[in-house]
């Protein structure tokens, strides 16, 4: 292959990384807001997530199906119904398994090892309950309208569902970010996220603050969950593990902690990882194959952090005296 042809397959290379990034940006923010406000990883997130995109994929199985909804309603609708159910999940999660340890002053192992064990409780239950229906695998309903495809340069075309997914993900990013910095939740996430028992001398509601984070980010995991499922066609109660896995590794790599980073994070790892699956097996004439862009994303992820420990965003953390 020319050097001509590898500059024509760019800009889809691009534009499919852009939408994988940003789908691993609005999950690490689930990550980067729950550690921003209690320095917690909540690995469950990724259970959560998969949760959001399960329940997206049966809203339009057995809810919308044969409705005659236009399908961008449909995928409206099953979108609201996942964040509804992720973020009531992720309150839940909060209420039951971390609230009673940060109230308990545990040590600060035992919130990690909750999160690791209310990740696998909730993959076997939703993998239990899928099994009761005999179908393992949902595969996501056909919608023909988005594969319609977009031209994106004069030889080049997307298909419309890619398009969907880089206009919602955008939204809602831009819209958490107006939240945190714009509207008085958003000041009181950041007044706990900087000190909680000031901000509780100052009349913030801990507590509240707190379980509203946890709603706005699987809120979020939905959303990010039903875009997963219309992506990639297919979800199982094991389609959080990987995705999770790359989410919290854009988040660290943006700077845990800071909900531009994770943005930043989400977009480098997704442009890197399909950069890498597209042209390192054309460069060594497949000796390498696509199945190893994980190492050399995550390689390009460990010399990040060699020369920037706190991320590409993130800033050192400060002891309180």
């Amino acid at each position: 292959m020319t050097f001509t042809d590898m500059l024509q397959l760019l800009p889809p290379t691009l534009a499919d990384g852009l939408v994988l990034g940003l789908l691993y940006a609005v999950i690490a923010l689930g990550y980067t807001m729950v550690y921003g406000v209690l320095g917690l990883i909540n690995f469950a997130h990724s259970e959560i997530f998969m949760v959001g995109a399960i329940v997206a994929v049966e809203v339009l199985t057995h809810l919308l199906a044969g409705t005659g909804l236009h399908p961008i309603v449909q995928i409206v609708v099953a979108m609201i119904v996942a964040a509804a159910v992720s973020g009531g999940l992720a309150v839940a999660a909060e209420r039951v398994a971390y609230r009673p340890l940060r109230l308990s002053n545990a040590p600060k192992l035992a919130p990690l090892i909750t999160a690791i064990g209310l990740s696998l409780f909730l993959q076997d239950a939703v993998r239990f309950i899928e099994s009761l229906f005999g179908q393992f695998i949902r595969p996501f309903p056909s919608m023909p309208f988005f594969d319609r495809q977009i031209p994106l340069t004069p030889t080049d075309t997307v298909p419309l569902k890619s398009l969907v997914i880089l206009i919602v993900a955008g939204a809602m990013l831009g819209g958490l970010v107006h939240v945190v910095h714009h509207t008085r939740l958003g000041k009181a996430i950041r007044a706990v996220a900087t000190d909680r028992k000031a901000a509780s001398l100052m009349g913030v509601d801990v507590d509240r603050i707190v379980m509203l984070t946890f709603l706005i980010g699987g809120a979020l995991a939905g959303v990010a969950g039903t875009l997963y499922a219309l992506e990639f066609g297919r979800v199982d109660p094991f389609s959080g593990f990987v995705p999770g896995l790359k989410a919290f590794t854009a988040a660290v790599l943006g700077g845990i902690g800071s909900i531009p980073g994770a943005m930043v994070g989400g977009i480098v790892l997704g442009i890197l990882e399909v950069m890498i699956g597209t042209f390192v097996p054309i460069l060594t004439d497949n000796m390498i194959g696509t199945e190893y862009k994980d190492i050399f994303a995550f390689a390009i992820l460990i010399l990040i952090l060699v020369f920037m420990p706190t991320g590409l965003l993130g800033r050192p953390a400060t002891e309180k005296v």
